[in-house]
């Protein structure tokens, strides 16, 4: 099994603020969906998403 090591970068770290902050609101959309818009909204390459699904599935 490999670990999968955060991708650096601005876009990403503004997404996961944007995700963590709707999450803290109790926004109800599943993770799965905001992380899909985070992707759309930032810009983020497929393995990029990939990161934010297996980040947000483990919490």
């Amino acid at each position: 099994m490999t670990t999968m090591q955060m991708p650096k970068g601005e876009k990403m770290q503004r997404a996961i603020k944007w995700i963590s902050g709707r999450l803290e609101d109790e926004d109800s959309r599943p993770s799965a969906k905001l992380i899909e818009e985070a992707c759309r909204e930032f810009n983020l390459s497929p393995t990029e998403e990939e990161f934010l699904m297996s980040f947000y599935k483990k919490k």
